[in-house]
């Protein structure tokens, strides 16, 4: 550990630390926010809706997120939006404790048909700060992964973010989750409060890393109008003859994977009979197969190759969405998430380096949000297509068929798009952009 410290530097574990206890919070969540939910309404589309509008900041915002990035300090800009997702959670929190009395117990949702709908003012005010909740997210992930380069060697950066991904992983979906579940058996409001809680902590951490270091280079200097920044941003990306197809096709991935967990929570409540706890460990997998996948990803990239990793995550993940559309069981459901997310985890672990790499850095903020438009644009898409999907499949066939549907169709668009991966992301050309550093052929508008 000793070593690992001298070698990614003191700013870095900083980070580390702040991203650990935040994503926590954000496990917690991921078992609060679907439970509450599915507590009021057991409709798919509305379901759905929920992961729609966590989604939707990114398709929306974006894009000035990238220009805000790239003209303040992004220390600050962390600090902020982490220090606003405390206070925002903290209000969903004292809502939720306002009202827990009238809603079902986290192990008596799918009895509770009694609750159907008639909590709508609760929903709405949930699904409002779902929104706003996004929109920081935005904002920090943006900052985050931006400033990344000026804390850590340019030749240490995939061993980093894989570090990063890892932790991330374990506190998301193996910490945060099962913890989530324990909070909700003692009172659905408690998950909130310590969600909020995690926030706070995260924001003081990010404090301790000097704001010098986190700073755009051209922060202050800056005379462009907005819609120029935007416009140089947007032109830099587009005239990348890698990471302009490698955006767009992780957009697709990224709204057949929202597609098919839009409405996972009825997917495991109705189909594979989970409690809360239950739901809380098949989460855990993801945790599993994405710390192996943060820790041994740059190592499977130099042995196949970057071109051949890339593909695998269509391969694993096609297989794999049809493998949990086909289960019955839960555990079962736990393996292919753990495949599933050791892939996805690998995509992440050389693309995030690449782009932080070739990028200039008064660019990185723009470019990234522009990347992210992509990439991440696409998710509210697939999640409101998904529950869409359960609801058009319901009305022709059986409400479990409608449930599994999402998966299968999921599945089979991966490797579909397989194809395009093996022509457009090749190892070659990876390599080549690599090593042109921060000199992309940009196209003629």
């Amino acid at each position: 550990m000793t070593k690992a410290r001298q070698k990614l530097g003191r700013n870095y574990w900083k980070l580390f630390g702040a991203s650990t206890i935040s994503n926590v919070g954000d496990g917690i969540g991921l078992i609060a926010y679907p439970w509450l939910a599915s507590a009021v309404t057991r409709n798919p589309v509305l379901i759905a809706l929920v992961a729609v509008v966590q989604r939707l900041p990114w398709l929306i915002f974006s894009l000035p997120a990238g220009v805000i990035t790239d003209r303040v300090n992004r220390r600050t800009l962390m600090v902020r939006a982490n220090a606003a997702r405390a206070v925002l959670t903290v209000g969903v929190a004292f809502l939720v404790f306002g009202r827990q009395d009238s809603l079902p117990g986290p192990d008596e949702v799918n009895a509770a048909t009694g609750a159907l709908d008639t909590d709508m003012v609760l929903y709405a005010v949930v699904l409002l700060a779902t929104g706003l909740l996004g929109v920081a997210e935005v904002l920090y992930d943006n900052a985050s992964q931006t400033f990344m380069p000026a804390i850590v060697e340019p030749h240490n950066l995939e061993k980093a973010n894989g570090r990063l991904w890892s932790i991330e992983s374990v506190a998301n979906t193996f910490m945060g989750p099962p913890l989530g579940a324990l909070l909700l058996v003692i009172a659905f409001s408690v998950p909130f409060f310590v969600d909020a809680a995690t926030f706070a902590i995260s924001a003081v951490l990010i404090t301790l890393i000097p704001s010098g270091s986190t700073a755009p280079k051209e922060a202050g200097e800056n005379k462009k109008s907005w819609r120029e920044d935007l416009v140089e941003g947007f032109k830099w990306l587009w005239g990348h003859d890698l990471l302009r197809p490698m955006a767009i096709i992780l957009g697709l991935l990224n709204m057949l994977f929202t597609m098919s967990g839009a409405t996972l929570v009825l997917f495991a409540q109705e189909v594979l009979e989970t409690s809360a706890t239950e739901f809380a460990i098949l989460g855990t997998g993801g945790a599993v197969g994405g710390v192996l996948g943060g820790w041994l990803g740059s190592g499977v990239a130099a042995k196949i190759g970057s071109g051949p990793s890339l593909a695998l995550t269509l391969i694993g993940g096609g297989i794999t969405s049809a493998i949990i559309g086909l289960a019955s069981s839960w555990p079962l459901v736990w393996v292919m998430t753990s495949i599933s997310m050791f892939v996805a985890v690998l995509w992440n672990v050389i693309t995030v380096s690449l782009r932080q790499t070739i990028i200039p850095d008064h660019l990185l903020g723009r470019v990234n949000s522009v990347y992210r438009f992509f990439a991440w644009g696409m998710m509210p898409i697939g999640a409101f297509i998904g529950g869409l999907i359960v609801i058009a499949t319901e009305s022709v066939a059986s409400r479990e068929l409608a449930l599994r549907m999402p998966w299968f169709i999921a599945g089979a668009a991966q490797l579909v798009l397989l194809v395009g991966v093996t022509r457009l992301l090749t190892t070659d050309k990876i390599e080549s952009a690599r090593t042109a550093g921060s000199d992309p052929v940009v196209a003629e508008s």
